[in-house]
């Protein structure tokens, strides 16, 4: 089945689900900071789904004392759902594939991967929200005699392990699996991750759960402080609406895991920034004036002639998306380094104590 008989079969459901309406999707409307608690809320950003034009109108609010972005009202798991499916799995799985794959993302996984080498040889290694798994298959060929396992709530984390980038893969949420899986591991990675999750404090506490004492949690999210995110507004890529529910100024996050036991051993900055900033924004806003393309979320197919005048507008443009593409990889040594990266890296060490999942049993004492 070639992508438009796919789409044509998907289109009754989507559309189906669409006639309901949106507002569904939407848990209630905050009034408080989900980090500090604070009343004091500003509307960051309004924008509506860039990437795969889904309808729906999505708000960023940031709080006026701890700095803290979250998406507000956030997506209930019925609405994570509708806006996720296609876009990793389904008809994403080819995009995904090349964003995250060897072409689009192998460089940064192996300077991630080399983060770790100054504390030794990890034995077992636990990548949380893994994918397909392709940090995990660059990894190896700088930790080489360890075991790489893979957690993610979508199929993708089992398509890892049958091409053997992970020994063991998890299907489900890290805090639901962390009980049958604590002090396993010496390393647990959260690769832009975080930044997705509904209630990031459980998620960090399971985490910790899951680490050996000594153990080190790595963790890459986005960067809200990143100057590029006033320049560009809401064609920052980072925002990623409507996928991201959190992020994380720096010291928030640090104070988070320093409320855990955990001791910080490492911070980059420069590192983690990826180069595509102007090339994403601009892609972004071509998308936004395009002809719709063929997808089953939109009520019909568009005409031969729509499609034929896509196609020749995306073309005529791609040739300024290379230039674009090529003054993000001449600008990014400056740039990441003068308040412009759009990520940022924490490594930091377990306690050497004892400790279990929070609400499971206690830990055993020794």
């Amino acid at each position: 089945m070639n992508r438009t008989q796919e789409v044509a079969r998907r289109r009754a459901g989507y559309q189906r689900e669409l006639a309901l309406g949106t507002d569904r999707f939407h848990a209630p409307k905050r009034t408080t900071c989900p980090w500090c608690g604070s009343s004091r809320l500003r509307t960051r950003l309004r924008t509506v789904d860039l990437l795969q034009h889904k309808p729906g109108t999505f708000v960023v609010d940031q709080c006026g004392d701890c700095s803290h972005s979250f998406q507000n009202p956030r997506l209930t798991p019925e609405g994570l759902d509708f806006y996720y499916r296609d876009y990793y799995d389904g008809l994403g799985v080819a995009h995904a594939d090349w964003l995250f794959g060897p072409w689009g993302s192998r460089k940064r996984y192996l300077a991630s991967a080399r983060a770790l080498l100054p504390f030794g040889a990890p034995r077992r290694w636990l990548d949380v929200g893994t994918g397909h798994g392709h940090f995990p298959g660059a990894a190896r060929t700088v930790h080489p005699g360890t075991v790489f396992d893979g957690l993610d709530r979508s199929a993708g984390v089992e398509e890892a392990r049958r091409r053997g980038r992970i020994a063991e893969a998890y299907r489900g949420g890290l805090t639901e699996l962390a009980p049958e899986l604590e002090g396993r591991y010496d390393v647990v990675s959260m690769f832009h991750y975080l930044e997705h999750s509904i209630d990031p404090r459980a998620e960090l506490a399971a985490a910790k759960a899951l680490l050996a004492p000594g153990g080190r949690l790595i963790i890459e999210v986005p960067d809200p402080e990143c100057a590029m995110s006033r320049v560009l507004g809401r064609w920052w890529i980072p925002y990623l609406q409507p996928q991201h529910l959190h992020l994380f100024p720096f010291a928030n996050l640090r104070r988070e895991l320093e409320s855990l036991g955990f001791t910080v051993v490492a911070v980059e900055r420069h590192e983690p920034h990826t180069a595509v900033d102007l090339t994403c924004a601009a892609a972004l806003a071509l998308g936004h004036v395009l002809p719709p393309a063929d997808e089953p979320w939109h009520a019909h197919p568009p005409t031969a002639p729509r499609r034929m005048a896509r196609e020749a507008l995306f073309w005529s443009a791609f040739p300024l998306l290379a230039g674009v593409y090529g003054l993000d990889r001449l600008l990014a040594p400056l740039l990441s380094r003068a308040g412009f990266s759009n990520a940022y890296r924490i490594v930091v060490r377990a306690p050497h104590g004892r400790f279990s999942v929070p609400g499971g049993p206690p830990a055993p004492r020794g």
